[in-house]
């Protein structure tokens, strides 16, 4: 089974609240879906990664055998090819998640796409965000009680 998704991350401030969007393109009688997660207070790279984790989770969900990935994140896509190596130590867990379970498709492909061929998984992902900052609003008005 094809999945087909696109991810991006998204972190106000950067550091700030974060989410991690993720747009699956139908396939067949599959409908499309999509898929967001509040990530609290990350980085942007982070949120990225997070993004890609979401969309292989579920893939492997779905029991796809090629999966393909669309992404804005030139770092990130470069870093999963292995044109760029992973430097910052906090991104090297996430990547190495990645990279593992990237491994158990028969196919992986991971393509860079431009900002605004990215609408729809940019908006999944600032739905995380939004859910980030009121969580973090939340704590600070509970721990400024």
């Amino acid at each position: 089974m094809r999945f087909r998704a696109f991810i991006d991350g998204a972190a106000r401030g950067n550091p700030g609240p974060a989410g991690a969007g993720c747009y699956v393109s139908a396939e067949g009688e599959v409908p499309a879906e999509e898929l967001f997660e509040a990530l609290g207070h990350q980085t942007n790279n982070v949120a990225e990664y997070r993004a890609l984790l979401l969309a292989l989770k579920r893939a492997e969900e779905r029991a796809a055998t090629e999966v393909s990935i669309a992404s804005d994140s030139l770092l990130l896509v470069q870093q999963m090819l292995g044109r760029f190596r992973v430097k910052a130590p906090h991104l090297q867990p996430l990547y190495a998640e990645a990279f593992e379970r990237a491994k158990r498709f028969r196919r992986f492909a991971i393509a860079h796409v431009p900002r605004e061929d990215n609408k729809k998984a940019d908006r999944l992902a600032n739905l995380g965000a939004d859910a980030s900052e009121l969580h973090l609003a939340g704590e600070r008005f509970h721990r400024d009680k």
